[in-house]
C-alpha cells in the first residue's frame, strides 16, 4: 500500500532551504534538520554576492555561456560540464526569483540591479546586497520555508545532530539517525529520500573563515556509511581573511571587485626589483606611495577593468600571490599578513562594504575606511565533496562509476531534436550519491566547483541544487513511497542504528571521570589543524603529504584514547565535538590519500614538486571510497565528461 513520501533535508543553510522549498511546492512532506536555527547557517557568513548573466550584463557583452566558461576555466576544467552549463543559464531566472522574494538587491540610480566586480572575471555580472548578500539571500529563503511550514509541509528540527543515514540490507537510504543536542535524545527518523547540505569541512583545519560547525563530520559519517568523495583534495584558501587566534574571519572578495588593491611594504633596489621594507611594522598610512607593493597589479597587470582597479584574478593565483610575496619576506611586520586597501575608494563605494568594514572594526579596532586591513590567506570553501551522479541527455552518455543510473539515463528523449547539454530536469538521478535515495546538494557536493571555485559562485550552486535537483529529490520520493515505502521498512533497521549511534556517545561518556590516562579532544584537534594547514592548503608536495597521512593515522591511534571532561545529559556539546572529531579525522586521512595520488599541480592543488597540470592522467575525479571493516580508503579514477569545452591552460596574464 503507498504511503504518504517524506524527504528528510539536512541542513539549514541556502541549498537546504532551497531544496525543502522546492520539494515541499512539489507537493512532499519535509523534515528539515539544522544543528543551529536555519538564519544562523553557515551561509549567513557570506557576503560578496552571487552571479548571474541578467539583462544589463547581457547589455555590457556577458553571457551565460561566458559565465558557464569562466566557471570551468576557474575551476582547472575539473567541474562537471553538464552541471555547470545547467548552473549558469538558470542564474538569471534564480535572480529574478530571489528578487520577487523581496531579497533587498542593491540598486543603481536607473532601478536597475546592481552589480559588481569579482575575482575570475573582467565581467560585473555579480548581483549583491551590500557586503551580506549571503544573510539576505538565506532570510529570503527562509521566510519562504516559513510558509510551507505553516502549511503543514515543513517540519523543522533546529538545535539537532546528524548522526548517520540508514541504509537497509539492500543499500537504499531510507532516513537518518539524529540527536537532539538539547536532550541529547538519540532517534531515528524515516523518509523515502535524504539530502544532505551541510556545507564544509573547515574545521579540520582548525582555523577557516567557516563557522564552527562546519566540521564536515556529516559528510565523514556518510562517507563511512558507503557514500563516496569526489576530489575531497580540492580545499580553496580564500586570498583575504583576517588571521585571528580563535578563527579566520572573511574580508570578502567583494572589497578587491569594488576597487580594493592588496599590497606589502618594500622598496625597489638599484636594479627597479622590489626588496623587503627596512621599516615594514610602520604604520600603513605613513608608507608613502612609492614605497608599496601592489603584489597581484605587478603580476597580472592586465586582468581587471582597468590595470588600477585593484585585480581580479581567481582566488588561488591570488593566495599564492600574497603567500609568496609574505614568504619572500614581504609580509606586514615582517609577519604572515599583507594590505587589503580600500581607503582610496569614494564613500558611497564603502557603504557598499559596511558590513564587512564592521567586521574588521569589531575585531581589529581600526576603521578600515582610514586605515588599510591586515589579511592574509585563509581556508575558506570545500570544492570536493559527496560523491554525485546526474541525468543527461547528451550522446554518448557520461559513464559513471556508480551503478545506480538507470540504462535510458543518457539517451536524448527525442530523437529528432538536439540533445540539451545540461542535465534533464526532474530527473531522480540529478545529484544522487552512489547510494541510493542519498543526495548531496549544496557545498557537500563535488560536482560545480572543480578545483577552484570562481567568487559568488557558491551562492549561486546552492540554490541551483535545491530548487533545480529539490524536484528530481521529490520524484524519486514519491515513486518510492508508492513503490517501497520506508514506511514498510522493518523496525530493527532503524533501531540497529540507533544502538549503534547510542553505543559510540555511551562509550565517549564513560571515559569521564576514568583513572586512565586519556588524550584531549581539543589538544588533538589543534594538532590536526595544524598539519593539515601545513601540508595541504596553498602550497603542498609529496613529502609533506606523505608527512601528513603518517601523522594523521598516528592521530587516529591517538583518538582511541580520548577521554571526554564532560558527561552532562544535557547539551553535552564536548560530546558532540569529540564525536566530530573522530569523523573529521577519517575525512583528513581521505583527503591526504587523494591529494598524494594527482600527482599535478591543478587549481587550489598547486604541488612545488610537480610539473604542473597533466590532463592525460589527471584530467579525471578522484573517488575515494571506504572500508569500515578494515578502515582503509581506496582511490579510483573516473574521467571527467568534456562534451562542451575543450580544456586549455589557464591565464591571468592578460584579458580574455
Amino acid at each position: 500500500m503507498a504511503s504518504e513520501p517524506r524527504v528528510i533535508v539536512v541542513g539549514g543553510g541556502l541549498a537546504g532551504l532551497a531544496a525543502a522549498v522546492r520539494v515541499a511546492e512539489a507537493g512532499v512532506a519535509v523534515d528539515l534538520f539544522s544543528m543551529v536555527p536555519v538564519k544562523r547557517s553557515h551561509s549567513v557568513c557570506a557576503q560578496g554576492g552571487i552571479n548571474a548573466c541578467t539583462e544589463p550584463v547581457r547589455q555590457e557583452g556577458f553571457s551565460e555561456w561566458d559565465h558557464f566558461d569562466e566557471t570551468l576555466y576557474g575551476g582547472d576544467f575539473l567541474n562537471h560540464q553538464p552541471p555547470v552549463y545547467e548552473m549558469a543559464y538558470a542564474a538569471p531566472k534564480i535572480i529574478d526569483l530571489l528578487d520577487r522574494m523581496g531579497v533587498p538587491f542593491n540598486r543603481t540610480p536607473e532601478g536597475f540591479l546592481d552589480r559588481r566586480y569579482f575575482g575570475g572575471s573582467v565581467f560585473r555580472r555579480t548581483h549583491y546586497t551590500g557586503a551580506s548578500t549571503g544573510q539576505q539571500l538565506l532570510y529570503g529563503l527562509d521566510e519562504q520555508t516559513r510558509r510551507y511550514e505553516a502549511e503543514g509541509k515543513v517540519t523543522k528540527y533546529e538545535f539537532w545532530e546528524f548522526l548517520w543515514p540508514v541504509v537497509d540490507d539492500d543499500g537504499v537510504c531510507r532516513g537518518i539517525v539524529a540527536q537532539d543536542m538539547r536532550t541529547m535524545e538519540v532517534k531515528a527518523f524515516r523518509a523515502d529520500a535524504v539530502v544532505m547540505a551541510t556545507g564544509g569541512c573547515g574545521l579540520i583545519y582548525g582555523k577557516s573563515t567557516m563557522s564552527v560547525i562546519c566540521t564536515g563530520g556529516a559528510a565523514s559519517r556518510c562517507y563511512q556509511a558507503g557514500a563516496w568523495l569526489g576530489n575531497p583534495e580540492m580545499i580553496q584558501v580564500h586570498p583575504t581573511a583576517i588571521p585571528g587566534e580563535d578563527k579566520c574571519r572573511l574580508m570578502s572578495e567583494s572589497a578587491r571587485g569594488e576597487g580594493g588593491r592588496v599590497w606589502v611594504p618594500g622598496i625597489k633596489d638599484d636594479n627597479g626589483e622590489w626588496t623587503p621594507h627596512p621599516d615594514a611594522g610602520r604604520h600603513p598610512n605613513e608608507i608613502p606611495e612609492h614605497e608599496r607593493y601592489y603584489v597581484l597589479e605587478e603580476m597580472y597587470p592586465n586582468y581587471g577593468p582597468t590595470p588600477r582597479h585593484g585585480n581580479l584574478v581567481s582566488r588561488d593565483v591570488a593566495t599564492r600571490g600574497i603567500f609568496f610575496a609574505v614568504q619572500k619576506g614581504f609580509g606586514v611586520g615582517g609577519g604572515r599578513m599583507a594590505y587589503l586597501d580600500i581607503t582610496h575608494l569614494p564613500q558611497d563605494t564603502k557603504d557598499k562594504l559596511a558590513a564587512i568594514l564592521e567586521i574588521y572594526e569589531k575585531f581589529t579596532g581600526d576603521d578600515p575606511r582610514d586605515v588599510p586591513m591586515k589579511i592574509f590567506p585563509a581556508v575558506h570553501y570545500s570544492m570536493g565533496g559527496l560523491y554525485a551522479v546526474y541525468e543527461t541527455e547528451q550522446e554518448p552518455k557520461p559513464k559513471f562509476l556508480c551503478d545506480i543510473v538507470p540504462e535510458d539515463a543518457g539517451r536524448r528523449k527525442d530523437p529528432s531534436k538536439p540533445a540539451h547539454p545540461g542535465m534533464v530536469h526532474g530527473s531522480p538521478w540529478n545529484m544522487m550519491t552512489n547510494v541510493k535515495g542519498l543526495y548531496a546538494f549544496g557545498e557537500v557536493n563535488f560536482s560545480y566547483h572543480g578545483a577552484t571555485r570562481l567568487g559568488a559562485n557558491a551562492l549561486l550552486s546552492c540554490i541551483f541544487d535545491g530548487l533545480f535537483c529539490g524536484l528530481g529529490v521529490a520524484n524519486f520520493a514519491r515513486t518510492q513511497a508508492k513503490e517501497d515505502p520506508s514506511e514498510g521498512v522493518a523496525d530493527e533497521v532503524f533501531s540497529r542504528y540507533v544502538a549503534q549511534e547510542t553505543a559510540k556517545s555511551d562509550k565517549l561518556i564513560a571515559t569521564v571521570g576514568s583513572a586512565e590516562e586519556g588524550v584531549d579532544p581539543y589538544e588533538l584537534h589543534r594538532k590536526l589543524g595544524e598539519i593539515m594547514t601545513d601540508e595541504l592548503t596553498v602550497v603542498r608536495t609529496q613529502e609533506g603529504m606523505q608527512r601528513a597521512l603518517s601523522i594523521v593515522r598516528s592521530f587516529i591511534e591517538d583518538y582511541k584514547r580520548v577521554k571526554l571532561g564532560d558527561n552532562g545529559v544535557w547539551t553535552n556539546q564536548n560530546l558532540s565535538f569529540t564525536r566530530a572529531l573522530g569523523d573529521m579525522l577519517i575525512y583528513a586521512e581521505a583527503m591526504l590519500l587523494a591529494g598524494i595520488e594527482r600527482k599535478e599541480s591543478r587549481g587550489c592543488h598547486y604541488c612545488s614538486d610537480q610539473d604542473g597540470r597533466d590532463d592525460e592522467k589527471y584530467q579525471k575525479t578522484g573517488v575515494c571510497q571506504y572500508d569500515p571493516a578494515t578502515g582503509t580508503h581506496k582511490v579510483v579514477w573516473e574521467d571527467v565528461p568534456i562534451p562542451l569545452i575543450e580544456p586549455r591552460i589557464r591565464d591571468y596574464s592578460g584579458k580574455k
